[in-house]
């Protein structure tokens, strides 16, 4: 499956929020969402932009996949079906 070209950042919060991932600050245009398991805390940094550049999602993702231990594009699937 491909990245969509059009995904806002408050859609890939919403989006994301599945996998455990809450907005905890924002400064500027950049949004920090964090991801707390009793193991560990994850952070990603999202630019406040609609649409989030390609380049910019897929290192978004990217990270986010390895955060939750399943390939990026498992990861897609799941997000965007």
């Amino acid at each position: 499956m491909k990245i969509p070209r059009d995904e806002s950042a408050e859609n890939l919060i919403r989006r994301l929020s599945a996998f455990g991932y809450s907005k905890t600050r924002q400064t500027g245009s950049h949004i920090r969402i964090t991801r707390v398991t009793p193991e560990k805390t994850d952070h990603l940094t999202i630019p406040n932009h609609n649409p989030i550049r390609i380049g910019t999602l897929s290192d978004i993702l990217r990270d986010a996949a390895l955060h939750l231990n399943m390939s990026k594009e498992e990861l897609i699937q799941k997000l965007f079906q």
